[in-house]
């Protein structure tokens, strides 16, 4: 039973959506990076529920740092946080041991952990867990930002809703931490949240795009074969409930490309080689050159809907209907940016210790 990712920098997951907490595990980060609490709770606040578009459960989600920070700067050992669980109705969970909820977990949660598991909210499997997650992410982005490394992530669409692409790199990405709903574009955040809101109306729930920029990754920074950039992003991008599918680059729009359109012409612009393009997202042969780091995550439709359902009662073994109760996102999309922003510190973090040494981040 394994909850820790990494590999010179790891992070441990813990607690479940309706038990007294929930929180993680940090280790591997070096002694001497500032510990600003201020800047985790305004991250911390960019993943918390907002109106009609969002759940009617609201917690404090206040980080409390048990270990591994002293005077404000990390010690080198490891960083231990805590999240408290206080706004829980767990009565609306009740049965569903038995009648598993469509798209979610609760099914193969009692496969895995043979009926012992804590199905209330979705015990560990909920994306409450993610909120230790943005807690972690938050120190490593403001080392990586203290490096000259940047990430944001905009919702790229929803439907078909489509926001701008990035332009000014750094004047973007700086701007999406300024705003609850991330669009580059507000005209399109106004329409997003319309079409969250209509579906919201009729008990239903929407899904969409994010896209996601690394600005000053050096060159020269993963594997070539395991540990690539691509299939270590695309292990943390997955572990986020709800992520069905990663590309980097023109992605999946590569297969109808030619070579001669597909690759990235090579330049030299001042002392520096770039690229005239960036369809490959920043990466060739698993290894950064130098270029952003660019690459899409699909969120799928929040699985909790107010409409009635096709299920089993897995007691009576017959097929059965479901009505799910409680309080659910009608989209997590625009909740959820923040949490692969986080993800994405923590893995190019890792990578970047792996390849310059512990204390690269100090």
């Amino acid at each position: 039973m394994k909850n820790t990712f990494g590999n010179n920098i790891t992070i441990t997951l813990f607690g479940e959506s309706h038990g007294p907490a929930i929180g993680c595990v940090l280790d591997g980060i070096a002694p001497g990076i500032k510990v600003d609490e201020d800047y985790i709770d305004s991250l911390m606040d960019l993943r918390r529920p907002k109106g009609k578009i969002s759940t009617s459960r609201h917690e404090a989600d206040k980080a409390k740092i048990l270990s591994g920070v002293f005077n404000g700067f990390t010690t080198g050992t490891p960083i231990s946080i805590i999240i408290a669980n206080a706004n829980t109705h767990s009565g609306d969970y009740a049965g569903l041991n038995v009648i598993p909820r469509p798209g979610h977990a609760d099914y193969t949660a009692g496969l895995k952990y043979h009926g012992f598991q804590d199905y209330r909210g979705g015990g560990h499997f909920s994306g409450r867990i993610t909120a230790p997650i943005v807690a972690a992410g938050a120190i490593i982005l403001s080392a990586l930002n203290n490096k000259g490394i940047y990430i944001g992530t905009h919702i790229s669409s929803l439907g078909d809703i489509k926001d701008r692409d990035f332009v000014n790199y750094l004047s973007d990405i700086e701007g999406l931490y300024d705003k609850d709903f991330p669009t580059l574009d507000e005209e399109t955040a106004d329409k997003m949240r319309s079409c969250i809101e209509a579906a919201a109306a009729e008990g239903d729930s929407v899904g969409g795009i994010l896209k996601t920029a690394v600005i000053g990754v050096p060159g020269g920074i993963g594997e070539p074969w395991f540990d690539s950039v691509e299939s270590m992003l695309s292990h943390a991008l997955f572990s986020i409930p709800a992520v069905k599918g990663v590309q980097f680059g023109k992605g999946f729009d590569l297969a109808n490309m030619k070579g001669s359109e597909a690759n990235d012409p090579y330049r030299i612009s001042g002392d520096k080689v770039v690229t005239a393009t960036n369809n490959n997202g920043g990466i060739n042969g698993g290894i950064s050159n130098g270029m952003p780091v660019e690459f899409s995550t699909v969120i799928k439709p929040t699985p909790s809907i107010y409409k009635q359902q096709d299920s089993v009662d897995l007691d009576k073994r017959s097929n059965t209907k479901l009505f799910i109760e409680g309080r659910h996102d009608p989209a997590i999309i625009h909740r959820a940016r923040i949490v692969v922003d986080a993800m994405t510190a923590i893995t190019i973090a890792d990578l970047l210790v792996t390849h310059f040494g512990t204390d690269y981040l100090a």
